[in-house]
């Protein structure tokens, strides 16, 4: 079943273990069901009750009438000459969102989307320029791993794990959407769905500071956090919500984020813009800004989309931004660009989104703007 198909039942791939459990408590059913029902739905990815042997006929023909298991429909699948993945998934309201899966050697990483467009307006990244519809219900979140699994597992073998890792750095800004993302990284992590270990799934956010103490207080996973840039004036241009949240107010939370485990630290975001960020006097009030942070520096090279005024940094002065924070001791990595041919690497994300921000078409008018006034 698709979620196209409108009804008011409960989607029971958007349940968590604790909310599984209330569930069956209220249909007089014992604890256990929900632990039955996790391993049917994410482990074995069957969605028919009556596929479900080891629960009575009586209980079945209950669930099939007050209860379902409801995914989007595929719309598009794409696969890049690199081999990474590409789906775009249709709601049951029309929106169009994308998921990305990335293979490498070791390991095979899933980015997930938590809203429909992104209701921040990072000014470099396509997915913020799309404006903004609504958050992702659990259930939506969840079918994109859902999805992933079942579609990677006809291509390389039933059950292969080919999904090792998730990253929720897809459409939309996770922490502001913790309702339903923190059930959705429950499943992530329980042995009854995904399994997958707390550093191998990875929540990223621009930094709102009162959400990633939540985050933090309810759940163990890693945690990513796009910077950007080294200074405020810089970065309240390129990611607004600075203006909310400084950069010192950032960094403090920062600092005790991961306060009683230093083995573990933060993965700090940083894009590669020409002639904006990447010069050797960014590297170094970089290094400052960091200071005291456990952290890692991931430079990711800009990815381009149509209508943007940003060009990606050269490889050498990557490199040079790279070396300068090596030495000081930050831990520093390029990120390969991947999928970049399907528009699928970092930042192009872009959907067809029912944008009730009309930032999309403020956007459009003022490069058409631009590109009227540069021919005069």
């Amino acid at each position: 079943m698709t979620l196209a198909v409108a009804t008011q039942k409960p989607n029971l791939l958007g349940l968590d273990r604790k909310a599984m459990q209330t569930f069956f408590a209220d249909l007089g059913e014992k604890p256990y069901r929900a632990e039955q029902l996790l391993k049917w739905i994410h482990f074995n990815g069957v969605t028919d009750f009556n596929q479900m042997t080891n629960i009575s006929k009586v209980l079945r023909q209950k669930l099939t009438e007050q209860a379902m298991i409801a995914t989007p429909e595929i719309l598009h699948e794409k696969a890049a000459s690199d081999g990474t993945y590409k789906w775009l998934l249709r709601l049951a309201d029309g929106n169009v969102i994308e998921t990305v899966f990335i293979p490498e050697k070791t390991r095979g990483t899933l980015c997930i989307s938590s809203q429909v467009g992104c209701i921040l307006n990072c000014d470099f990244c396509s997915t913020g320029k799309q404006g903004f519809s609504r958050n992702l219900t659990t259930a939506e979140i969840m079918s994109q791993l859902w999805i992933a699994v079942r579609q990677l597992s006809q291509t390389n073998g039933l059950h292969d794990h080919a999904v090792t890792n998730v990253v929720m750095m897809g459409m939309g800004e996770p922490l502001l959407n913790l309702d339903n993302v923190i059930p959705a990284l429950h499943l992530m992590l329980d042995d009854f769905a995904y399994g997958l270990s707390k550093r191998r799934v990875t929540v990223s956010t621009s930094g709102v500071i009162p959400a990633m103490q939540q985050l933090r207080d309810q759940t163990d996973v890693a945690l990513a956090v796009s910077l950007h840039a080294p200074n405020n004036a810089l970065r309240n241009h390129l990611v607004p919500i600075n203006k909310k949240y400084p950069l010192e107010e950032l960094m403090a939370v920062c600092r005790d984020y991961f306060i009683d485990d230093n083995r573990r630290s933060i993965t700090m975001e940083y894009v590669m813009l020409a002639n904006v960020n990447d010069t050797p006097q960014h590297a170094k009030e970089l290094i400052k800004v960091l200071n005291g942070v456990r952290a890692k520096v991931n430079l990711i090279p800009f990815n381009p989309f149509p209508n943007t005024d940003y060009q990606r940094s050269d490889a050498d002065t990557i490199l040079i931004f790279r070396d300068i924070l090596m030495k000081s001791g930050l831990n520093t990595t390029i990120r390969r660009t991947r999928g970049d041919d399907i528009d699928a690497a970092c930042g192009q994300l872009v959907g067809q989104v029912r944008d009730r921000t009309r930032r999309k078409e403020r956007h459009l008018k003022a490069q058409a703007k631009k590109v009227v006034g540069d021919s005069v």
